[in-house]
């Protein structure tokens, strides 16, 4: 399946429906002329860079010119706690933050950091909503906020011009990626198997957490996620053992250690140094940056481990932590199906919202994946380390991002590892 589609950038007129019409609190037909919140300022802050910035920062353009807010966007860096934290002590946070975690919205909650979803941005997420991922924005029964782009975290990526030299097709085992398809790709000249994002903690867990609910399943890996298991047990060493199968140095291409998310997509479709590399659906929006990657890359699902093919979720949850004027405003336009259809229109996008359809999308790639994210069977599990406490699962040279890092640097050390991992998943669970 060609990656078609993945430049577009305009959005669909036809999209671009006025705010009144999503349910937002102006009464207004969407002139300028009556503009609700007209020099209102709306500070957001998240971790989107490059594309993912600039899409959103497109969709905030249709909020401003309803409502004639203001929006200013804060990258906060790879580490988001770390650029909230001071900001919350210091009684300045954003108005909204979009958390790339479940854990961090409890985390916060309890913190009193966050200020609940008042009652119309609720009933437009029990709208455009499924339980599932409602409950994902809430903590102890509370909703704080509104998952406004989702991931399907299970994909493999694949230049189609590597896999036809070496005269292979995409495997749909990991015994079969590891061994056969792996060899038969260095014989045929490819330099390494796969594309490591080693320099980014976070693709590695990831790799492992897709690699470990195949094996283990998904009832265990629940457990794990909630601690309730540890570390050392020894489904997560099998794990390890599986894991380390890709991660050899023979297996992975140079420099995996220094090089990070997006980087490692280059290394696959434009040095074409490696044939593989694994990451989510959002991999696409880096593709436009490679002339002939949209006709040279194909994915194919994250190949069974275990008894479970692997389904990974992740998403970014926005939730107001200053009630202003605009910040409730702003959530329950994002909460929108008109929000979710324009976002759509542009790449490197998913929403969860079930009034966003398939057809939204530009490509047959991310029609397909859609799909699979509206679709959330029993099988499927969201990010283990998102929904862990923020200094296990969420801080760049800490806890599982840098124990993880180590194994990378030397995938022998399965018991090692799994000390590691212990240690710091009790510590941030206590």
């Amino acid at each position: 399946m060609y990656m078609k589609g993945l430049r577009a950038t305009a959005l669909v007129a036809g999209l671009l429906t006025p705010l009144a019409a999503c349910g937002s609190s102006s009464t207004t037909s969407g002139t300028s002329a009556a503009q609700p919140l007209k020099g209102v300022k709306i500070e957001v802050a998240a971790k989107w860079t490059g594309v993912e910035q600039d899409n959103f920062l497109k969709i905030a353009k249709i909020f401003e010119g309803e409502t004639g807010a203001k929006i200013t966007y804060t990258p906060t860096g790879d580490s988001l706690d770390t650029f909230l934290a001071p900001r919350i002590q210091g009684g300045d946070p954003p108005d909204i933050a979009v958390l790339p975690q479940p854990g961090l919205v409890a985390q916060y909650a309890g913190q009193h950091a966050l200020k609940p979803l008042s009652a119309d941005v609720v009933a437009a997420v029990d709208q455009n909503f499924t339980p599932y991922w409602k409950n994902l924005g809430s903590s102890g029964g509370t909703p704080y906020g509104v998952l406004i782009k989702a991931a399907y975290k299970s994909t493999m990526w694949y230049s189609a011009k590597a896999f036809d030299t070496a005269g292979i097709q995409p495997p749909q085992t990991w015994a079969d990626m590891v061994g056969p398809a792996s060899q038969k790709l260095r014989d045929s000249g490819v330099k390494a198997p796969f594309s490591l994002c080693g320099a980014s903690g976070w693709t590695l867990t990831d790799w492992f957490e897709n690699v470990y609910l195949s094996q283990a399943g998904p009832q265990m890996y629940d457990k794990l996620a909630a601690h309730q298991i540890k570390w050392t047990d020894p489904s997560v060493a099998a794990a390890l053992k599986s894991l380390g199968q890709a991660w050899q140095p023979n297996q992975v291409a140079p420099g995996a250690l220094q090089t990070d998310y997006p980087t490692c997509v280059g290394t696959v479709f434009g040095k074409k140094q490696a044939a593989m590399v694994y990451e989510a659906d959002f991999v696409g929006t880096e593709m436009s940056k490679y002339p002939g990657a949209d006709q040279d890359a194909k994915v194919f699902p994250f190949p069974k481990v275990g008894a479970t093919q692997p389904v990974e979720l992740g998403g970014d949850i926005a939730v107001v932590m200053k009630d202003t004027k605009g910040a409730q405003a702003l959530l329950k336009f994002l909460a929108s199906a008109e929000a979710g259809k324009a976002w759509a229109a542009l790449p490197g996008y998913f929403s969860a919202n079930k009034n966003v359809p398939p057809t939204a999308y530009t490509d047959a790639i991310h029609q397909q994946l859609a799909q699979t994210i509206l679709k959330v069977g029993d099988d499927a599990r969201y990010d283990m380390s998102d929904m862990a406490p923020a200094a296990f699962g969420g801080t760049d040279g800490k806890g599982e991002w840098k124990d993880l890092t180590d194994f990378l640097r030397n995938p022998a050390d399965v018991a090692g590892t799994q000390q590691k991992l212990e240690a710091d998943a009790a510590a941030a669970f206590k």
